[in-house]
């Protein structure tokens, strides 16, 4: 795998851990490869969206364990009490 890819990976994984020294860390790791902001922020967009989708889920599990109808939505749209990703 290419360096490039590892930072990105890196910096996604900062945002969905809420890690702020990981991503400032990682972040001028990215600079100093000369990665572009542009495919810094499709990464970070992504790793939210997974964060999301795992919190959803979550929220999803914690209805039914409570017998209440509410239900979240999902950002991949996928109906399910699941991360969206799996």
């Amino acid at each position: 795998m290419e360096e490039g890819t590892k930072i990105l990976i890196c910096l996604g994984a900062a945002v969905s851990a809420n890690c702020i020294p990981c991503f400032e860390y990682y972040y001028g790791k990215a600079q100093a490869e000369g990665i572009p902001d542009e495919e810094i922020q499709e990464a970070t967009d992504l790793a939210s969206q997974v964060k999301k989708g795992a919190h959803m889920a979550l929220r999803n599990s914690i209805s039914n364990l409570m017998n209440r109808e509410k239900k979240y939505s999902m950002p991949c749209e996928r109906s399910t009490d699941r991360s969206c990703c799996g």
